[in-house]
């Protein structure tokens, strides 16, 4: 019996499948693969990433090996890892941009951008904020959705720390930066670009100027959900996201404390100033629940979620109770614990509030 012929082109149609994990772009589209060549049935491919060193090439050459195990005739599989030259990493990073130049407006600023834009805000700091933006957005990537984080506060960036990845570089391409992917999201975040976590001192031009950077000289490739962790208060960045995405709605996070409700309810009166919808009110560190008999206690008194969402015309749209992150992070919740299955409800709840499209779960 004569064996099946392995062609270069049966090749090219196997690797076809396998992404590269920053871009979610073929590795044959974005012309990665620099060598084919076959002998009796082995297989020996090339593929070049943009960077040496990068995290993701045994994620990378595991995916080829086994996809081209899949062609017919295909024996033996070997895989080389290269890096690109300086001409190729300009394709790679013109192939992204498109038609675009990298001055032109990024198509998540277009207005007929699919992507929602959801801004998470709070009167004052300290009610847990970033905590519950980051937890958030796992729970709307376990739900199958495409999530992007900005880290828009500049001053007190803090969501690598809370997601365990403050030691993370974006890799940066021709001058575009690829966020990092971290829990099923992708992330940007000024920490990222502060060497050791000096203090920034900006006023407030620089501010927009940086936050406009996060959208124009990222690649965000598809995201369905953009989520915005905003500086507590109503100072320039917010003011700048409202300009910035005039379609953005708004979540206002508050405790039950009074003072902290107080706070929210100005926040959320800026939003309506500047007629962005607000979905709703999330009450963090709501209550303590015993892990034993579920029995809850209200630590910081009760009533200033549902106090905020009444005066602003809202929903209460989630209540999260106290608890204790996972190890690794700094405020990430497990999935089966009440914080994380509370986390769970509210994203289900904000993608019927945004008509997101359901989505299989792949992961």
């Amino acid at each position: 019996m004569s064996s099946q012929i392995v062609t270069k082109e049966a090749i090219l149609e196997a690797l076809r499948v396998v992404e590269d994990p920053d871009v979610h772009r073929s590795i044959v589209e974005m012309e990665m693969v620099k060598t084919i060549e076959i002998s009796d049935g082995n297989v020996f491919v090339e593929v070049n990433l943009t960077i040496p060193g990068c995290p993701l090439r045994t994620r990378i050459e595991r995916e080829v090996q086994e996809a081209l195990k899949e062609v017919p005739g295909v024996r033996d599989v070997k895989v080389a890892i290269g890096t690109m030259t300086d001409e190729e990493r300009q394709r790679f990073a013109g192939k992204l941009r498109g038609k675009e130049e990298p001055s032109q407006t990024s198509p998540l600023l277009n207005p007929d951008t699919t992507t929602q834009f959801v801004a998470v805000a709070s009167g004052k700091g300290g009610v847990g904020k970033s905590t519950v933006t980051a937890n958030l957005a796992v729970a709307l990537a376990n739900l199958g959705y495409r999530v992007g984080v900005i880290d828009a506060d500049i001053y007190g960036f803090s969501l690598p720390n809370i997601f365990g990845v403050s030691d993370v570089k974006p890799a940066i391409v021709e001058n575009l930066i690829m966020p990092v992917q971290t829990h099923g999201i992708h992330l940007v975040s000024m920490h990222f670009f502060v060497p050791d976590n000096r203090p920034v001192i900006w006023r407030g031009p620089m501010l927009g100027k940086m936050l406009r950077n996060f959208f124009q000289e990222v690649h965000w490739a598809d995201i369905d959900v953009m989520l915005l962790d905003l500086p507590p208060g109503t100072g320039d960045v917010a003011l700048d996201v409202h300009q910035m995405l005039p379609k953005s709605k708004e979540l206002i996070v508050t405790t039950p404390q009074e003072n902290a409700a107080d706070v929210a309810v100005r926040a959320g009166l800026m939003a309506l100033q500047t007629n962005h919808e607000i979905l709703g009110v999330i009450e963090n560190m709501a209550f303590f629940q015993c892990g034993h008999c579920g029995e809850r206690t209200y630590l910081f008194g009760s009533g200033g979620g549902e106090r905020v969402a009444e005066e602003l015309s809202t929903m209460l749209m989630g209540q999260i109770p106290v608890g204790t992150s996972m190890e690794g992070t700094q405020g990430l919740f497990a999935t089966n614990s009440v914080q994380g299955e509370a986390f769970a409800i509210l994203a289900q709840e904000l993608a019927q509030t945004l008509s997101l499209k359901e989505v299989s779960v792949t992961h």
